[in-house]
């Protein structure tokens, strides 16, 4: 009974990260503040797929079984009406509300936080993977993988306090919101995607990856988003993070290529997965452009967009797509058709975004968001169709 009612509260927490994705992508249009866009893209869209993903994949990853089976129960209410506060305190210029907001969202990451660390209290760097005999070949990676995952979790703590602290009298840690965004979606979610394309990646696409870029990815994703938060306002030890970024994201992208090349599997979900790997060399391409300080104002936007929309929700909406696949589906219009027309749709919205800044042409930056809007449309559509059908 208890793993029935996990399963259906981490079901949750994917869905609810999606209508947070719509959302964003509708706020964005209606140009509503940053910190409120900001707001339901990392703490919304972004985090709430990992934490329900998280509470399913990383116990399996470590061999272990989920400590707390209340703790997502508990999680899920304050994640959701901490996002609400986040997103609504500044488009209602209610400080209070932002604040009531980020003291419950920084509660929900605390009590993922203790829930998996409980977990895997034994095991903390995953020696024990749970990887079968089948693939003991992929046994040195899988270990590899998981060793970061515990830095991927103290992003996360600091994330957590951080968004507390900016909203209320707590010292900071960082100190601003430009560097928690780099915290918790450069140091948590970045490096989750990049252990999941060592780990998970291999065995979507039934193919082997290249070892040394693997080598590289991971030790430099992991320490190239504390030195980018800590040194925004610049000079050397910013362009060394930004550096550091770069290699780590161009690495998960050779190794994404190069694992989608070799494989026979064309899967919607891959492409999904292909594509936010491309859109990840953009992100740290703009991002060494601001470093290097190339016009960093006007590119600013666009590395946000890039990075949340681009490189992460491509990649998570190509793994849910995994996970939930959209050819089981048989509602009107549910389907791979849908799903790759909202895929494509989301990356040529991005592309108009990315070439309307640089020109200066606001009216393709609008035609590029309107677009992705209507992507993000379409790609709930049949995840929820998907999901709710099938109650995956």
């Amino acid at each position: 009974m208890a793993w029935a009612r996990n399963t259906t509260v981490l079901r949750g927490f994917v869905l609810v990260g999606f209508g947070y994705f719509l959302a964003w992508q509708a706020a964005v249009v209606f140009e509503a503040p940053h910190r409120a866009t900001m707001a339901l893209a990392i703490h919304g869209f972004v985090f709430h797929v990992i934490f329900g993903k998280g509470y399913a994949l990383i116990p399996s990853y470590f061999d272990r079984e989920l400590a707390f089976d209340l703790g997502p129960m508990i999680h899920l209410p304050l994640t959701v009406l901490g996002t609400v506060g986040l997103t609504l305190g500044p488009v209602a210029g209610a400080s209070e509300l932002e604040s009531l907001g980020a003291v419950a969202w920084g509660a929900g990451g605390a009590i993922f936080l203790i829930t998996i660390l409980a977990t895997v209290r034994d095991n903390v760097v995953g020696r024990e993977t749970g990887t079968g005999e089948a693939n003991r070949h992929r046994r040195a990676v899988d270990q590899l993988a998981n060793a970061f995952v515990p830095v991927a979790l103290f992003y996360l703590a600091v994330g957590s306090y951080e968004t507390v602290a900016l909203h209320t009298a707590l010292p900071g840690v960082i100190g601003s919101h430009a560097g928690l965004s780099h915290v918790l979606a450069a140091g948590t979610a970045g490096l989750l995607v990049l252990t999941i394309g060592a780990r998970l990646l291999p065995r979507f696409m039934v193919a082997e990856p290249p070892l040394l870029f693997v080598l590289f990815m991971l030790p430099a994703g992991a320490l190239g988003p504390w030195v980018i938060a800590t040194h925004l306002r610049g000079g050397l030890l910013f362009r060394i993070g930004a550096t550091l970024q770069a290699v780590a994201i161009v690495s998960y992208a050779i190794v994404v290529l190069v694992l989608f090349r070799r494989s026979d599997r064309r899967r919607v979900g891959l492409y999904g997965v292909a594509l936010g790997a491309i859109a990840g060399i953009v992100a740290v391409l703009l991002g060494l452009a601001m470093a290097f300080e190339y016009e960093p104002i006007v590119l600013s936007v666009i590395h946000h967009r890039f990075t949340l929309l681009g490189f992460l929700g491509l990649t998570i909406i190509g793994v849910s797509f995994q996970f939930y696949p959209p050819g089981i589906g048989t509602l009107p219009a549910v389907g791979d058709r849908t799903a790759a027309i909202g895929l494509g749709s989301l990356a040529t919205g991005l592309l108009l975004e990315l070439v309307g800044t640089i020109g200066s042409l606001e009216p393709m930056v609008l035609a590029g968001s309107g677009l992705t809007f209507g992507a993000a449309a379409a790609i709930c559509y049949v995840l929820f169709g998907v999901v709710l059908e099938r109650g995956l």
